[in-house]
């Protein structure tokens, strides 16, 4: 399916519009490996530094007495959270280790996502001489794919999924290139 990859220009007689004008949309299409395996958030204890300090503002009698502020530093990406919303140490140091989880959750999602950029590619700009396939309803009816030069005039069969023969010429054309 990464031949469909790309840009694709719709033109077409808008029912949005009362003139009845012809109009050209497009349309970025991005189509990416189906990953099933979840990232395990494992956090070790030795990639952890574990700081108490006293919490801060009101509290009442145990305010500047007891460290139940918790900063937790995950020292293989310098991820650093902190919690002193509880009175209780061990809830503080609980509710950061789920905001680290979250982090580093986030952190290894940007890590995979800019690997798929780089194994993908960058995506290319939705406008005019960008796209890799056109869809014309008005005045006439074609579909063309400018990367193959393969066309049909039968818009309604590829718009109900009948794709098949652009992705034929689509690898044919990868596998000349490769030859």
């Amino acid at each position: 399916m990464k031949a469909e990859r790309g840009i694709h220009r719709l033109v077409r007689i808008s029912p949005f519009d009362a003139n009845k004008r012809r109009q050209t949309s497009f349309a970025s299409v991005e189509t990416v490996a189906e990953i099933t395996e979840g990232i395990d958030v494992e956090i070790k204890d030795e990639d952890l530094r574990v700081d108490t300090y006293r919490s801060g503002g009101a509290g009442g009698q145990h305010v500047n007495k007891t460290d139940s502020a918790v900063r937790l530093t995950h020292l293989p990406t310098g991820i650093v959270v902190a919690c002193q919303k509880e009175r209780s140490q061990h809830m503080n140091k609980e509710k950061a280790m789920n905001m680290l989880r979250a982090q580093l959750y986030e952190y290894y999602e940007d890590q995979k996502k800019a690997e798929m950029d780089r194994f993908y590619g960058a995506k290319s700009a939705n406008g005019w001489g960008s796209q890799i396939r056109s869809y014309v309803f008005c005045p006439y009816t074609m579909v063309k794919d400018l990367r193959t030069e393969y066309e049909t005039s039968d818009v309604d069969a590829v718009m109900d999924g009948h794709i098949q023969p652009f992705i034929e010429a689509w690898l044919q054309q990868q596998a000349a290139k490769k030859s």
